[in-house]
């Protein structure tokens, strides 16, 4: 492969640097080519090397190997020796020239907020998923240059230097800043002095509606910190046929949204709930973030415990920020928290592994679910969305006066503004007591530490709520089941089930119920004439065995919950709960 020149009118980086040049010369291959110029290197030997993540996302997810048709040369157009040292690392023999120019294409067909795509209608790219780096150059500024087809502009939080030319700091602002590129007009709004964008992508919405209620959401937000810490941001949104997911940057955020969901009432509220979740992230991850991430290895894990505050956090804020800002009502915020807390009460793994191992433990597991994983394992987000639940109601009973937004407030001020520092778990737990005014110590080792069960029946009574049991009037087996062509597979096994004790595995094929063939959508039909304590004979295929297997029927169990307020409610209660929520005392 030949390189040409830089144009005669490329703008000239600074005197040592990198820029990028991105060129979609044809969407319809889905392929970005992008061509790395290197200034003024002064050694015999140079490495460059691509991101295996991108922070926020914390899964390996070997961006390399996307990349194909690498090349380099000198600026005459002379091949430079080149050799790939490991699957992400390309070295190259500069023959002493200062200026080197490397070449390469990326393949962008995946739609997700933390990877790459382009076809005939956009590109989006993430820059950890696109962009090679000089590790000992990490700390210098670099510019992106776009060459878009006609038509298309450039949506991005980076500053612009001229016609679809942008200049980052260094290569972790550039990191933090995604690109979207196409036909697609941006809106543009104004919150507290400040500039914001939507760009969205696959579809429109009601533009006026979507302002406004961003604008809430922001305005909420930011009397929690007492302002907006930047200049301007940006909200890219990508819909599609089930898309859902978020990933925050800096100084913008962008959102996958299932297009035919956002049009129907509990799809936009779910919506909002992503906005008011990904736009918190810019204090608390972006800013405010545990130690372990202050500085990023981009090649390897970093491991923290302190996802759970992270992600938790920002979980337990993104349902009361809606409410909040008056974008639904009580009813509608003790649904969504019902709905967590089912999912919570419902997932055998919180018997299993500790809040802070889920963290830890991230990079393993949360992004690589498989069949057995709600028995194996907790989510941070949800657990420790209700831990912080219960921390914002532990500070209120020790001091009326306080409660969770001063802790994120003295985050702040110790670790968001001014110099950004990271803070330690240990840091982390101590400004939680010292708002609390009690020494928190025993809760985080019972219920972050440890598998202790949530104290969840008290905190929902001290509320003058109640938690009333769904679904539990036929006996319990512990299965989940789904036709598959014609076919009743077992999807899901629960731990200490009866179907477990009577060895079903996933992945079998039932074939019959006490001799009747049987259906994943009859199977549960077919139970509401036995009781606990019966016994079915399943017929099933075990690896295309015929096999028969006893499953003595338990007592029913749970199928999810309702949060809803209780009959008779305490003026204690009452005024607890006003307090919680922020809202006005009924006379």
């Amino acid at each position: 492969m030949t390189l040409a020149p830089a144009a005669a009118d490329s703008l000239a980086i600074a005197a040592s640097g990198l820029t990028y040049r991105v060129a979609l010369p044809n969407p319809s291959n889905h392929l970005f080519e992008v061509t790395l110029q290197i200034s003024d290197w002064q050694s015999e030997i140079v490495t460059v090397q691509m991101p295996a993540w991108t922070p926020g996302s914390y899964l390996l997810r070997e961006y390399a190997r996307h990349l194909q048709n690498f090349w380099a040369q000198t600026a005459t157009g002379q091949p430079l020796p080149w050799r790939k040292l490991r699957k992400n690392a390309w070295q190259i023999e500069t023959q002493e020239h200062s200026e080197i120019y490397i070449s390469y294409q990326v393949l962008a067909t995946e739609l997700t907020v933390r990877t790459n795509h382009l076809d005939r209608s956009h590109g989006f790219f993430t820059p950890a998923a696109l962009c090679l780096y000089i590790d000992a150059w990490r700390d210098r500024p670099c510019q992106v240059e776009i060459k878009a087809p006609e038509g298309w502009n450039v949506a991005t939080a980076l500053p612009a230097i001229a016609h679809n030319c942008f200049r980052a700091a260094d290569f972790d602002t550039l990191v933090d800043s995604p690109f979207e590129i196409g036909p697609e007009g941006t809106q543009e709004f104004t919150v507290l002095g400040k500039k914001h964008y939507w760009r969205t992508w696959g579809g429109n919405l009601d533009s006026d509606r979507l302002l406004a209620d961003t604008a809430r959401l922001i305005e909420t937000e930011a009397a929690i910190f007492g302002g907006l810490p930047y200049d301007h941001y940006w909200f890219i949104l990508h819909l599609s046929s089930g898309g859902y997911g978020g990933l925050e940057h800096r100084d913008s955020t962008v959102l996958a949204f299932d297009r035919q969901a956002i049009t129907e009432p509990e799809g936009y509220r779910r919506f909002l709930q992503l906005v008011a979740h990904e736009f918190f992230h810019l204090w608390n991850v972006k800013r405010i973030r545990p130690k372990a991430l202050e500085q990023f290895d981009y090649e390897a894990e970093n491991y923290t415990p302190s996802l759970w505050f992270s992600e938790g956090a920002t979980s337990y804020y993104d349902l009361l920020l809606p409410l909040r800002a008056g974008l639904y009502g009580v009813d509608s915020f003790l649904e969504a928290l019902g709905k967590d807390l089912s999912r919570y009460l419902t997932t055998p793994g919180r018997k299993v592994q500790p809040l802070a191992e889920s963290s830890f433990d991230a990079w393993v597991k949360l992004y690589r679910r498989d069949a057995y994983s709600d028995n194996q394992q907790m989510s941070y987000y949800l657990k420790g969305q209700l831990v912080c639940w219960l921390l914002d109601l532990e500070i209120r009973n020790h001091q009326p006066d306080r409660s969770f937004d001063d802790v994120l407030r003295l985050l702040w001020q110790r670790h968001g503004q001014g110099p950004e520092i990271g803070f330690e778990e240990a840091e982390l737990r101590q400004i939680f007591s010292e708002v609390a005014g009690v020494d928190l110590t025993d809760f985080f080792e019972r219920y972050v530490d440890g598998l202790e069960e949530l104290p969840i029946a008290a905190a929902v009574d001290s509320l003058g709520l109640q938690l009333l049991p769904q679904g539990c009037d036929r006996p319990s087996h512990g299965l989940r089941l789904a036709d598959e062509q014609g076919r009743c597979q077992i999807k899901f096994v629960a731990s200490d089930s009866p179907a477990e004790q009577a060895g079903l595995m996933i992945g079998d094929e039932i074939v019959a119920l006490n001799g009747l063939r049987v259906s994943a959508d009859n199977f549960s039909r077919r139970l509401a004439t036995y009781q606990a304590g019966q016994v079915l004979e399943l017929t099933i295929f075990h690896d295309d065995q015929l096999q028969s297997f006893s499953l003595t029927l338990a007592e029913p169990q749970p199928q999810s919950y309702n949060l809803r307020p209780a009959a008779t409610v305490t003026s204690e209660q009452r005024d607890r709960f006003q307090r919680w929520l922020g809202l006005e005392p009924q006379l």
